[in-house]
C-alpha cells in the first residue's frame, strides 16, 4: 500500500470531520447525531485550516481515502527577554484508520508534525495520550513532565458561569 502525507487544506474539512468521528466513536459512545456532528466539525475544521490560524493539520492519504491525520495548535507565550522560545504546541487528534495501522502512516504523520514544530522554534509540545499510544510517544522522546501542572477545570453537568 502506498500513501502520501501533506498539509491539510480547508477543502479537506469534510473528510477530516468524518475521520474525527471515526476516531472518537472508536473510543467512546457518540452522544451527538452523526450528521449534526459532521456538519459542526466540518465548519470548525474548515475555519481553522485557513492560512494564518494557530492550527495545522497533516493528512495521510491513499488513492482511495484519507488514511489518517494529526493536528497541532501553536500556543503563543508572552514575549520573553531571555533566550527562550515563545511558543508551545498542542498535538491532538492523531489517528490512523484501524485497517491501515502498522504500515508507517502514523510515523510519517508524527514526523511531519514534529519536524514542523521544531522548525518554527516550539519550546515544548504537549498532548494527552491514550494508554495504547503512550509507548509511541515515549519512543519519540516525550517524557512525563516535572515542570507542568494540570487542573481539570471542566465538571460535566455543572453550568458554565456567564
Amino acid at each position: 500500500m502506498t500513501f502520501r502525507t501533506r498539509a491539510a487544506e480547508p477543502a479537506d474539512a469534510e473528510r477530516l470531520a468524518d475521520l474525527r468521528y471515526a476516531f472518537r466513536a472508536e473510543i467512546g459512545t457518540a452522544v451527538e447525531d452523526r450528521a449534526a456532528f459532521l456538519e459542526r466539525c466540518r465548519a470548525w475544521m474548515a475555519a481553522r485550516l485557513d492560512a494564518g490560524t494557530a492550527w495545522r493539520c497533516w493528512i495521510a492519504e491513499t488513492d482511495a481515502e484519507v488514511a489518517g491525520a494529526i493536528w497541532l495548535q501553536v500556543i503563543e507565550k508572552i514575549p520573553n527577554p531571555v533566550a527562550e522560545a515563545e511558543r508551545h504546541a498542542y498535538l491532538t487528534s492523531f489517528y490512523v484508520r484501524p485497517a491501515l495501522r502498522g504500515q508507517g502512516i502514523g510515523t510519517a504523520l508524527a514526523t511531519r508534525a514534529l519536524d514542523w514544530a521544531h522548525a518554527v522554534g516550539v519550546d515544548s509540545i504537549i498532548l494527552w495520550p491514550t494508554d495504547a499510544t503512550r509507548p509511541h510517544y515515549l519512543r519519540r522522546g516525550f517524557r512525563i513532565p516535572d515542570r507542568l501542572l494540570e487542573l481539570a477545570a471542566s465538571r460535566p453537568g455543572k453550568p458554565v458561569p456567564g
